[in-house]
């Protein structure tokens, strides 16, 4: 893969890097039952990618745990809060 090549997938549609990675950070994402590569991610993206299983349902959790959603609870009545389940 060429250094423009590695650039095209992080240019054309914005990997779940904030950053856009430097042609020597990029880590090659791919799928690993078919080995289809997705795009191109800096290592600590594709990592946490990786350490989630690569699960979009994992990182949905993740990002709602993140900002607070997962774990607040919810007022019910005065006084009564109900816990997420």
């Amino acid at each position: 893969m060429s250094v423009r090549e590695r650039r095209l997938p992080v240019a054309g549609r914005r990997a779940a890097c904030p950053t856009r990675p430097s042609a020597l950070a990029v880590h090659v994402d791919h799928r690993h039952e078919t080995g289809k590569v997705r795009g191109v991610r800096c290592f600590n993206c594709d990592s946490a990618i990786g350490k989630l299983g690569d699960d979009p349902d994992t990182v949905r959790r993740a990002a709602a745990y993140l900002e607070g959603t997962s774990w607040k609870p919810t007022l019910v009545a005065q006084g009564v809060y109900q816990l997420p389940s």
